[in-house]
């Protein structure tokens, strides 16, 4: 009898047991047809539909619609035929509500930046420091074509802040087209708001070492440069590599030097350029970066790399230059262009394009630093402004044909410069 009141108890609980697992069974399911539910929705919502006709915003739709259209027309060819691009993939709300002509506070200076869709993630952050318009030149390749249009077009549905001030233009082969990202459902599963798209794009990251893209193809860099330059109507462009930040507050600070002291017609803006350790918070102000830079935790950039490149820029004079109190941007001190600088600066947006000849690695920018100087420019190195890269650049971090590129854009720097000559009969500049 005793044994029998034992097999009953152990029914009931195996009984039990049963039933929570059931009702577990069902949870689960309904869990899973909700996400689905949920998920269709969103995509519907990206992509249109009945449930999104009826809920859509219409910003959004139009949104849709722009993309659709930049992306119908084809895009455009480069120079010299080998690349397609689509300029304005995506406009902001600040470009496309610009009234030709007019001029406002935010639109006086633009940072225009160039990257790879495995860099784009750094967007982010750039974005919450800069807070200001940003147009963003992004070069795919392959399936890479259909991931990037997908994902900045994520982005600019899902993020506020992108949607707001960040205009996107896709650069790929001529031989590639970029389609509406309707039929690619895989690149949007799991993305529910701006966090999850940049979740996204950091599983893309680190696809590729440095300018070693899939397929041996070069990477346009001055290509990107000039389209991410050429596409805005600011009076003033600070051009700069996607993995770095400029510091806190530039815009405004910026804006408030003009007006106090109007450029002269032949010069730019230099901020001087540094690489801090990876583990380090990137500085805000004048007075961190100093700081840091005097225990070794941050450093002249490329100073293992090529110091010859940054050096004209004296950092020592500039470190240890005054900085008022208030806060005021000023001109520190002015230099003459001297081979090899290639700084960062802000300069008008008639400053002479980037030479797109130049690809992968080597003498991009030198090269028009060297035209600014043959052209007449003088170089005014800013008081308190500067740029900093994520993580020291060290040997052997590149890619395997580094060496190769550099020697191959020398040659062609050593004719780019003769091609100066022609262009600037009168300046007795030389590089």
């Amino acid at each position: 009898m005793h044994l029998s009141k034992k097999c009953s108890v152990f029914k009931v609980v195996l009984s039990a047991l049963l039933i929570v697992a059931l009702l577990q069974l069902i949870y689960l399911s309904f869990l899973s047809r909700f996400h689905g539910k949920q998920q269709r929705y969103r995509y519907s919502e990206l992509f249109g539909g009945s449930a999104a006709k009826k809920n859509a915003h219409p910003e959004k739709n139009t949104r849709k619609e722009r993309l659709r259209y930049s992306l119908s027309t084809g895009g455009i060819f480069d120079n010299s035929g080998q690349y397609r691009v689509y300029k304005n993939l995506i406009k902001s709300d600040f470009t496309t509500n610009q009234k030709p002509g007019s001029h406002s506070n935010s639109d006086i200076l633009t940072l225009a930046t160039h990257t790879t869709i495995n860099n784009l993630h750094h967007l982010e952050s750039l974005l919450e420091r800069w807070q200001n318009p940003l147009s963003v030149a992004i070069f795919a390749h392959g399936e890479d074509v259909k991931f990037a249009t997908a994902l900045v077009y994520a982005l600019s549905f899902f993020c506020p802040q992108i949607q707001a001030l960040v205009d996107f233009h896709l650069v790929c082969l001529s031989g590639e087209t970029a389609g509406f990202p309707e039929q690619d459902q895989e690149h949007f599963v799991g993305l529910e708001d701006c966090a999850s798209v940049f979740s996204r794009l950091e599983t893309h990251r680190d696809k590729y070492q440095n300018y070693a893209i899939s397929g041996n193809i070069s990477y346009p860099n001055n290509l990107l440069r000039n389209v991410a330059r050429g596409s805005t109507e600011s009076s003033y462009i600070l051009v700069i590599d996607i993995d770095m930040m400029p510091s806190a507050d530039l815009h405004q600070q910026f804006l408030g030097m003009i007006l106090r002291r109007p450029p002269a017609n032949e010069e730019v803006f230099v901020l001087p350029a540094f690489e801090i350790r990876h583990a380090r918070k990137i500085p805000s102000t004048k007075a961190e970066l100093v700081q840091l830079y005097q225990v070794g935790e941050v450093r002249p950039f490329y100073e293992e790399l090529c110091p010859r490149c940054q050096a004209p820029t004296n950092y020592s004079q500039w470190v240890n230059s005054h900085v008022r109190e208030t806060g005021t941007l000023e001109v520190a001190y002015t230099l003459n262009w001297v081979d090899p600088w290639e700084p960062f600066y802000i300069g008008a947006r008639i400053v002479p394009l980037y030479d797109e000849n130049f690809k992968q690695y080597g003498f991009n920018r030198i090269s028009q630093a060297c035209e600014l100087h043959v052209a007449g420019y003088k170089f005014s190195v800013l008081s308190s402004a500067f740029v900093v890269h994520r993580g020291f650049k060290i040997q052997g971090e590149f890619h395997a044909k580094k060496e190769e590129e550099n020697k191959q854009n020398r040659v062609l720097f050593r004719s780019f410069k003769e091609g100066l000559k022609t262009k600037y009969p009168s300046s007795t500049r030389r590089c």
